[in-house]
C-alpha cells in the first residue's frame, strides 16, 4: 500500500541518487529540504524517504543523504541551496534562480556591500560577511567568523542573524563543507554572485513583475486555484504583488 502524500508533497519516482534530487529540484522548481507543517511545498526528503519526518526514526540514513545534498549540488554548481523561504532550508533551480533573485532585487556583483549597506539593505554585520566573502573566497563557518572577528560566543548569534539576513536575500549560497572539528562538518559559504554568476547577469534582464509571474505560475501548476494571499504569504510579497501575477 502507497504512503498518502502529505501536505504539498507530490507523487514522484523514488530519489536515489544526487542525479535524481536534481531532476526533482529541477521539475518542482523551488522546493524544502526537509517537510515543514504550514509552508505547504514539496520537499527532498520526503521524495527520498517517502514518508514524514516525524514519522520515521529520527536522524536517520534519509536525513543523511539529503543533508549531503545541500552542500554538494551547490558546490557542483547543479541546484541553488540557502535558508530562503521563511528562512528554512530550500532549493531552487537554476532555471528559476534569476526569477527569484529579481524579486529579491539582489542581482549584485561580487563587491557591491558598499552599496547594498548604504542603501539599508544589509546590515553592518552582513557587510563584514559579505566583504570576507568577496576578498578570500568560499570560506567555511569558524573561518568566516573568524575573519568577521565574531568568533567569540558573544559573536556567534551575531553571525547567525547576518548570515540569515545574506541567505534570505538570496545573496550568499551554501557551498560545500568542510571538518574544522571533530564534531560536525562546517558549511562552506559563497556569494551567489560568484557561485552562479550567469543567473545573476540573467537576473538583471528580468523586471521583479516578470519574475513574480514566473514563480507563481509555476507554484500555481501544482496548486491549481490557490489563493494570491497564499503566494504572498509564502514568497513575501504584497497582496497586490501577488494578485498580478497571478493569471
Amino acid at each position: 500500500m502507497k504512503t498518502p502524500a502529505l501536505e504539498g508533497e507530490v507523487r514522484w519516482p523514488k530519489v536515489r541518487t544526487a542525479d535524481d534530487a536534481v531532476r526533482f529540484i529541477d521539475a518542482m522548481g523551488f522546493c524544502l529540504l526537509f517537510p515543514i507543517r504550514g509552508l505547504g511545498l514539496p520537499s527532498l526528503y520526503y521524495a527520498v524517504a517517502r514518508r514524514a519526518i516525524e514519522l520515521g526514526p529520527g536522524w536517520d540514513s534519509y536525513c543523511e543523504l539529503v543533508w549531503r545534498w545541500k552542500d554538494e549540488l551547490p558546490r557542483r554548481r547543479r541546484a541553488f541551496y540557502a535558508k530562503y523561504l521563511r528562512g528554512r532550508g530550500t532549493f531552487i533551480s537554476l532555471r528559476l534562480l534569476p526569477h527569484f533573485v529579481a524579486c529579491e532585487a539582489t542581482a549584485a556583483g561580487i563587491a557591491d556591500y558598499e552599496r547594498f549597506y548604504a542603501g539599508g539593505r544589509i546590515s553592518a554585520d552582513g557587510k563584514a560577511i559579505w566583504q570576507a566573502l568577496a576578498d578570500h573566497g568560499p570560506l567555511a563557518t569558524l573561518e568566516l567568523r573568524h575573519a568577521c572577528k565574531m568568533d567569540s560566543t558573544a559573536g556567534n548569534p551575531r553571525f547567525k542573524h547576518a548570515m540569515l539576513e545574506l541567505q534570505r536575500l538570496l545573496l550568499v549560497v551554501h557551498f560545500g563543507a568542510e571538518q574544522e572539528t571533530a564534531a560536525w562538518a562546517s558549511g562552506r559559504f559563497e556569494l551567489t554572485a560568484r557561485a552562479f554568476p550567469r543567473q545573476v547577469a540573467t537576473a538583471r534582464r528580468v523586471t521583479p513583475e516578470q519574475a513574480r509571474r514566473a514563480i507563481a505560475q509555476k507554484y500555481l501548476s501544482r496548486h491549481p486555484g490557490a489563493a494570491p494571499r497564499l503566494l504572498a504569504r509564502l514568497f513575501g510579497w504584497s497582496t497586490a504583488e501577488a494578485q498580478a501575477a497571478c493569471p
